[in-house]
């Protein structure tokens, strides 16, 4: 059985996407891993397959590299829209998708009949410690102090549909997110692991941001990263309300509404088309 797939990049975070809106197709965590690998499979941050939704256009179904399931991506949300646009999957350019973290509205960025971009609602951030969750004493966990394998720093935690812990440091550079990064990932403090962004403010409009996502490493980029960053950043007054985030695979903008609403914007790209052979999975 051969699988059409396509793969998509929102500025450098890569994904598998598949239509699977006659469920006829169902893979293993294993198998997605697989595909996920970039020395023997196709590569990517992450697999999607668009499914039908009951109470939205389109479901999608998201997992990590390692084949865990996730609850959002940002940038994957965009690559997810303009597959549908793409693949005649819808004409809409308001689009409404259905993730494990609700429902979100995305809107399609066109230059002639091509899409470019989007601008995601991505709903309103949570700040409460139970629901993000991290173990805390307090109700909000903002600007307090961490312990992870001997290392302490202080930290801000929001959820955005999944769990993010971000630190401010003074250059994203020398931040340690290939060594503290996956300590604090799977520390106990984080019941369903999180998210872990390094953060320098530049200005009140500009942050720097290296992210260590959960189930995945480091990676080029991240939505649901770079607006938990913003909201971080403007909880502990660093920023205004409305920020671009420079991240090794390039840039998004990112704005915390009046209304409590999170809008992300940023491009979407698609970089091949394919197929691959069933069989070769469960070789």
């Amino acid at each position: 059985m051969q699988i059409s797939f396509a793969k998509y990049e929102g500025i450098g975070n890569d994904f598998i996407i598949v239509n699977n809106m006659d469920g006829a197709i169902s893979l293993s965590r294993e198998q997605i891993a697989r595909l996920c690998d970039r020395h023997f499979g196709i590569g990517s941050d992450g697999l999607m397959f668009v499914r039908p939704s009951k109470i939205a256009d389109f479901f999608m179904d998201f997992y990590n590299s390692d084949g865990s399931i996730a609850e959002m991506c940002g940038n994957g949300i965009r690559c997810f829209a303009k597959y549908l646009y793409d693949e005649g999957l819808t004409d809409r350019t308001m689009i409404d998708i259905e993730t494990r973290a609700g429902i979100k509205t995305v809107e399609l960025v066109l230059d002639s009949s091509e899409v470019i971009g989007a601008r995601v609602d991505m709903g309103e951030p949570i700040l409460e410690s139970h629901r993000i969750p991290v173990k805390a004493t307090t109700e909000n966990l903002i600007n307090q102090p961490l312990s992870v394998d001997g290392t302490t720093f202080d930290a801000t935690c929001v959820s955005m549909g999944n769990p993010h812990c971000v630190i401010f440091v003074d250059d994203v550079n020398t931040a340690p997110v290939n060594t503290l990064g996956p300590k604090i990932e799977i520390s106990e403090n984080f019941p369903q692991k999180t998210n872990v962004e390094f953060a320098h403010v530049l200005n009140r409009n500009e942050i720097d941001l290296r992210v260590w996502e959960r189930g995945c490493g480091e990676t080029l980029a991240c939505g649901t990263g770079a607006c938990a960053t913003l909201v971080a950043c403007t909880l502990n007054n660093k920023t205004d309300r409305s920020a671009t985030i420079h991240l090794p695979g390039g840039d998004l903008k990112i704005s915390w509404r009046e209304d409590n609403h999170v809008i992300l914007e940023g491009p979407a790209n698609r970089v091949f088309i394919g197929s691959f052979d069933i069989m070769w999975l469960t070789n």
